[in-house]
């Protein structure tokens, strides 16, 4: 794509400060776009903004929870006090935890929405008017649990399922609004993310790490594990004015690890 499709575009992008979330930040800076990221992190975040704006970019950022009302609202502000206006919102916040169902505590499954879906909602509905006057774009990041079922990582796929479905209802709102809404699905992507995902889950099943980490990569059948590169890659290329035309679709970046049709 060209860089000057993207050129001077405002980019709002959630979970900014290290895996999928900075890659996909970084990306949008590389094609042109100036963006305010925000994340947990205060320190984090002032780093992807410091590399950004090295690009000749601006850059801006909010570290706050977005697992709660004010912290949205609070993010939400000040975007709009930064830039003054949003041409694109990646929610990428996300931490729901794996485990064995009967030991999973009811904290967990409130936790695991209230950041990566109910943030997610709550922001794109705080930013849906800027949205809606630069006629933009919004991509969800899900994750390839919402096709696949597992007893492992329930709270995961729920959450990604609640989400693709938001995002399917919220594209037929983007139709009347002139938004563009499409959700990536990414698969194992090597992150700290993935380790601490491993990590609970070789706990819940009483195996090693590394263990636990054969044992997923055998069971999905891809060449290589993927990286927050490859998410990236797509979700520009879904940004980008070319790809106007794709609205409501689930993408998935898995290395052809989820089986069926969706």
């Amino acid at each position: 794509m060209s860089p000057s499709s993207m050129n001077g575009k405002v980019a709002v992008v959630t979970g900014a400060s290290k895996g999928i979330g900075r890659a996909i930040a970084e990306r949008l800076a590389a094609d042109g776009c100036d963006c305010f990221l925000i994340a947990r992190s205060a320190d984090a975040l002032a780093e992807v903004a410091e590399a950004i704006e090295a690009t000749g970019r601006r850059a801006g950022w909010a570290a706050v929870d977005l697992g709660a009302l004010d912290g949205v609202e609070e993010a939400a502000a000040a975007a709009r006090e930064r830039f003054g206006r949003v041409d694109i919102l990646v929610n990428c916040a996300g931490d729901t935890k794996a485990g064995a169902f009967p030991a999973q505590p009811d904290a967990d499954w409130m936790a695991g929405f209230a950041l990566k879906f109910h943030g997610a909602v709550r922001l794109t509905r705080a930013l849906w008017p800027l949205l809606v006057e630069s006629h933009g774009t919004v991509i969800n990041i899900g994750g390839a649990a919402a096709y696949s079922p597992a007893p492992g990582f329930m709270i995961g796929g729920a959450v990604n399922a609640a989400l693709a479905h938001f995002t399917k209802a919220l594209s037929k709102q983007g139709l009347m609004d002139d938004v563009n809404v499409n959700i990536v699905h990414p698969g194992m992507t090597a992150s700290d993310r993935m380790r601490r995902l491993l990590e609970q889950q070789a706990e819940a099943q009483g195996i090693s790490v590394e263990e636990a980490t054969a044992k997923s990569e055998a069971a999905s059948g891809i060449r290589r594990i993927g990286t927050p590169e490859d998410v990236a890659t797509t979700v520009a290329f879904l940004c980008d004015p070319a790809a106007r035309h794709i609205q409501g679709v689930q993408i998935a970046v898995d290395g052809g690890a989820t089986d069926g049709l969706h």
